[in-house]
């Protein structure tokens, strides 16, 4: 049973002229039926005469709070707007009911004690964080959810004279279920009660009663091919024959998506029509889509009680990579598409300055491309692909696919998949930057180097989508053994990852200066400004020995390559983790033949994945063969020149196959069934 709270506040406030526009409603804290994540808030409008154009005008929502200094956090332009029938504007999210006029995202309308106001002018009047103002002001409502009232927003509005008697009026505690109501008394009083809220509704219950219209599918989710019924139902019986139509187009999905009648006809006095939509089962590969079904066309005695509908297609055309999962890897299907020579520098060198030489590539300020976050996601969808279904990205920790169109997008984050920072963002002190949210595609970025830590935050060699929980789950912890507080992925799982999120770690503390990779479990000292500093390296060492590069990961490389123009030099050299934190430390380094010079030589290893034997064909001079368990352990050796069968008599598992020849080595990865 809920309970409502009335409060009448009266405010005794100087009469002005009503021939403009005032906020006749707010609703800045929601909880209906248990759902407390703020979907519903919404703020209402009303002119003094019906259909009033609302050009020149601009709502503004102001941040009392001790960190909001009084300034705007978020601004309305009302340009191309005007109110109903009744004088009234809407605006809040698609979840709100009546669905509103002007649409924002959910949670934006922030808790008391705060402000909104109307004001005569431009959006650009108000960038974010401009602090309250007079001038231009056409209304003003103060609010909170039982908080203390802000002296400051009293002092700056109550100077206009209009207002010289404001007050803070109070919705309720956190989670309430009422709204802010203007009323007006015969002499031109205004009073605020907190109540049942009424949107699109004229407070007093006078005005133009309009008939709301329900649109009703009985899923969120269908295939190519399906057929569904939609349902129209109005509250009451209509009294003339009701005409609209309805859209489905969304991005890619059009009209040549389906078949069906768009078209509705409500019969007089009668409250429902229905129609029958067909998909049609296509052989493109388009990934699943989202049709956005809603009104068109609704007459103004009506109301959309609920309108852009989202449903799933989901596309039967997928198609599957010529490579593995992480969790089943395959090895040499995937090449490396490094420039010739692109390692190069880093031959005969050791120690530090191996470590510079290989920073200089990876961080090249005239060639290295700084993306933004929002451009980690496009980056992602094509990088993270699953291989066994296209319209999917593999999951990190978790190990298994999930549909691309699941990224969450609010707080709900229920089967959902966001972006993870396999280096956590607050131990390496980088987070969002101005234009972080935009998503401009690869041929626009930002210059960076060495020391530009920020943009660690959208570098997406270090970035994977995750399970949106298990993600929380992981939070900053380092990692390694969980005894200390550490991550070691989710119970039950393979562990695929480690490899992968080894390599990605060692390559940021390569690539950015103010990040490091230690032994042992540092923690984040309570500082606003300190050392980057993420643990075990023995741990991160000992999962890329035994989890080494697959083609899931030589494509990913690849594909971040076309957008950042840089490499995780860990994937295609490997055994460059051994000279710069391992077992080689102090030795200089001696590439091994690039991908180009084997191309050349026609070096190849096949089957792989086998049962039992490889043939090695390409061999131009006399080379050696070792085979090495994936903990690094001597099982095999060879001679061989030109074209070779070996019989590998090994029982099934992943080896290490090393060939060496004229001071040349590579190293292939072996699968045996």
């Amino acid at each position: 049973m809920k309970k409502t709270l009335l409060i009448a506040l009266t405010l005794f406030v100087a009469q002005f002229s009503f021939g403009q526009i005032v906020i006749n409603e707010l609703d800045c804290d929601t909880s209906f039926e248990g759902d407390n994540v703020d979907r519903h808030e919404f703020i209402e409008l009303l002119s003094e005469t019906p259909n009033f154009p609302l050009d020149g005008y601009v709502v503004v929502f102001f941040n009392g709070s001790s960190s909001g200094n009084n300034s705007s956090y978020f601004t309305v332009d009302l340009d191309g707007y005007t109110t109903d029938i009744n004088g009234l504007l809407l605006i809040g999210s698609n979840s709100v009911s009546p669905v509103p006029q002007f649409l924002i995202a959910e949670n934006v309308i922030q808790n008391g004690a705060d402000a909104v106001a109307i004001y005569q002018g431009s959006y650009f009047d108000f960038p974010e964080e401009t602090v309250a103002t007079i001038d231009n002001l056409v209304d003003v409502l103060l609010y909170d959810t039982s908080d203390s009232d802000d002296q400051d927003f009293i002092d700056i509005f109550s100077a206009d004279p209009r207002f010289t008697d404001i007050e803070q009026i109070n919705e309720g505690s956190s989670n309430n279920t009422n709204s802010i109501q203007r009323f007006v008394d015969t002499e031109g009083n205004v009073t605020y009660t907190s109540t049942t809220p009424t949107p699109r509704a004229l407070n007093d219950g006078s005005g133009v009663l309009l008939n709301g219209i329900t649109i009703a599918i009985a899923q969120e989710q269908y295939n190519e091919f399906d057929s569904f019924d939609i349902t129209f139902t109005s509250e009451t019986p209509v009294t003339e024959e009701l005409n609209f139509e309805i859209l489905f187009d969304n991005f890619g999905f059009n009209a040549s998506d389906f078949t069906g009648n768009t078209s509705i006809t409500i019969p007089l006095n009668q409250t429902t029509a229905s129609t029958t939509i067909t998909l049609i089962d296509d052989e493109d590969d388009e990934g699943d889509e989202v049709a956005k079904l809603r009104f068109e066309n609704l007459p103004v005695e009506y109301l959309a009680l609920n309108n852009n509908i989202k449903i799933r297609i989901v596309d039967n055309d997928f198609t599957m990579a010529n490579f593995g999962t992480p969790l089943n890897p395959t090895f040499g299907n995937v090449t490396s598409t490094q420039p010739t020579g692109y390692y190069n520098s880093l031959d005969g060198l050791a120690d530090d300055e191996l470590r510079q030489a290989l920073q200089d590539i990876i961080a090249d300020p005239t060639v290295v491309r700084a993306q933004t976050y929002a451009d980690v996601l496009d980056i992602l969808v094509e990088a993270d692909e699953n291989p066994l279904h296209s319209n999917q990205v593999w999951l990190v920790y978790k190990e298994f696919g999930r549909s691309k169109l699941d990224v969450q997008t609010d707080s709900n984050n229920f089967e959902k998949w966001n972006r993870e920072h396999t280096y956590p963002r607050s131990r390496g002190n980088f987070g969002d930057r101005e234009g972080d949210e935009i998503a401009d595609g690869r041929d626009v970025f930002w210059a960076t180097k060495a020391d530009s830590t920020r943009h660690a935050n959208s570098d997406a060699h270090a970035l994977r989508p995750a399970d949106a929980i298990e993600n929380s789950t992981r939070n900053n912890k380092n990692y390694g053994d969980p005894t200390f507080g550490a991550y070691n992925g989710p119970t039950g799982t393979a562990g695929s990852f480690y490899g992968d999120v080894a390599r990605s770690v060692l390559y940021l503390e390569i690539r950015y200066n103010d990040l490091s990779v230690l032994n042992g479990y540092p923690v984040i000292p309570d500082l606003e400004d300190y050392p980057g500093e993420l643990g075990d390296l023995e741990t991160l060492l000992e999962w890329h020995r035994n989890d080494p590069p697959d083609d899931y990961e030589m494509n990913r490389n690849n594909v971040v390559y076309t957008w950042q123009f840089n490499r995780n030099p860990f994937i295609d050299q490997p055994d460059l983790v051994e000279y710069i934190w391992g077992t080689q430390v102090g030795q200089m380094w001696d590439q091994e033949l690039s991908v180009n010079e084997f191309d050349q030589n026609q070096i190849s290893v096949y089957p792989n994945p086998t049962t039992n034997s490889i043939t090695i064909k390409g061999l131009n001079t006399q080379a050696d063969l070792q085979v090495f368990s994936i903990e690094g352990k001597l099982l095999k050796s060879f001679d061989y020149s030109g074209e070779a069968i070996v019989n590998l008599n090994l029982p099934s598992g992943i080896y290490l196959l090393t060939i060496s020849s004229e001071d040349k080595q590579i190293v292939k990865k072996l699968v045996v069934n």
